[in-house]
């Protein structure tokens, strides 16, 4: 059996920071060294100097592609770049083809994350057969097989009677349902968001309303059945306001946002590039400002990528043609801690311990830094700058809207279930 070392690093958890060193053996924290004590001793020792060391983010929200997509990104692709961002559980959505509404291609998922071994890949279900909106998927065999999140995502749920029926059902399994929230009557055609910037394009637009009301709908839902909701990437400073209000009247609501919500405006689309069309699209100052503050007051408890890649060749057809989506993994801790006024822990919470009680995880994820607990973790420096290239990044895409942009945050390590899937920035698989 081998020992794991980390040493001269701030460990940073639930409970604050605190310099200390930390032995790993068998998946497992064996020993906690701050200051105090004889030093620590490992087969493999690696250096934190600089860095923090945190429990391992968890990403609600991610696009993996397979089955049926894998010219975009596989299961492998996805999560070595999972690991690079420091992520040691994403939650794969069921836009798959087939979709993910069945126990046979979640099991499918599920193991081909195991087998790529570099972070946990946990499957989400559909809410409905075929995520068509029509009819509910079989949330009792799905759960059975360990689903805990349920989503359409790509789709709302635009019938209130089925979207009360999904809450209904999920109660007594215990499950949590996500919305992707836009009214699709009020987006047809849409390309970008829906303002001055639109309108001096050319192009349609997309109103806020369409997100706000489904948020809107949801939440009142929610008060009638008493049962939880997760709203995903949530773009609107109304949206966050309604969240706002819902979660003061003791709502069991909570929220994610995206960090190309909290970073670009739909003025990027100025030039007409398909690489900033996303669902919801890119808004305005007054929106990323709103989005800020909902992550700075706890209001937006997660910070999700929305990680949506897609092969060259459709990401370079016309901007209304194109596909929405961003690649994201890689460059979700820089962008908060560039963009985002906010304590690093409270950056830190929002991309795992916060995502990982949402996701169902919090036993194995987001774990405090203490003997006996499950090692997984990330090891980062929260000042080293870097650039942006899109030829480097572990995806199996390059639609990054951030190309040769410095940002500031690096992983440096990152262990899954006690072994350094990423060492001094670079994947060992």
């Amino acid at each position: 059996m081998t020992r794991l070392l980390i040493t001269g690093g701030t460990l940073l958890d639930q409970h604050g920071e605190r310099a200390g060193d930390l032995a790993i053996e068998d998946g497992h924290i064996v020993a906690v060294r701050d200051g105090a004590g004889p030093r620590l001793t490992g087969d493999t020792v690696l250096d934190a100097s600089e860095c923090i060391v945190a429990p391992g983010f968890v990403d609600l929200h991610v696009h993996l592609r397979e089955p049926g997509k894998e010219e975009a990104e596989t299961i492998e692709t996805g999560s070595r770049a999972a690991a690079l961002g420091g992520f040691t559980a994403v939650v794969a959505m069921p836009n798959t083809d087939p979709a993910q509404d069945c126990v046979a291609v979640v099991d499918f998922v599920r193991a081909q994350g195991r087998k790529a071994g570099l972070c946990e890949v946990l499957p989400s279900g559909c809410i409905t057969i075929g995520r068509a909106g029509e009819q509910l998927a079989p949330y009792g065999e799905l759960a059975a097989a360990g689903v805990h999140l349920f989503t359409d995502d790509g789709n709302g749920v635009q019938d209130p009677q089925l979207m009360r029926r999904a809450l209904e059902y999920a109660k007594p399994l215990g499950i949590v349902l996500a919305q992707h929230c836009e009214v699709t009557a009020l987006t047809k055609g849409a390309v970008m968001h829906e303002g001055s910037c639109c309108s001096r394009l050319g192009l349609p637009g997309w109103p806020a309303l369409a997100e706000e009301l489904m948020v809107f709908r949801d939440i009142e839902l929610v008060r009638l059945t008493g049962v939880p909701m997760h709203f995903l990437h949530l773009s609107t400073a109304r949206s966050v306001q309604l969240v706002r209000q819902a979660k003061a009247e003791g709502l069991p609501i909570t929220a994610e946002a995206t960090p190309h919500h909290f970073t670009l405006t739909d003025e990027q689309l100025g030039g007409y590039d398909p690489v900033f069309k996303v669902n919801p699209p890119l808004r305005t100052r007054a929106d990323i400002d709103a989005i800020k503050a909902g992550l700075a007051d706890g209001t937006i408890d997660a910070i999700a990528t929305d990680h949506a890649p897609h092969a060259p060749h459709t990401k370079e057809m016309p901007l209304d043609q194109a596909p929405p989506g961003m690649v994201g993994l890689e460059t979700a801790l820089a962008l908060a801690i560039t963009e985002l006024d906010m304590p690093l822990a409270d950056i830190v919470a929002a991309l795992s311990w916060q995502p990982a009680a949402i996701a169902g995880v919090a036993d194995r994820h987001g774990r405090p830094i203490a003997v006996g607990e499950p090692a997984n973790l990330t090891v980062f420096h929260p000042t080293q700058q870097w650039a942006v290239v899109p030829a480097q990044l572990a995806s199996k895409s390059r639609n990054t809207p951030y190309a040769g942009r410095t940002v500031q945050g690096k992983v440096r390590h990152t262990i899954f279930e006690g072994n350094p899937v990423v060492i001094d920035s670079a994947a060992q698989r």
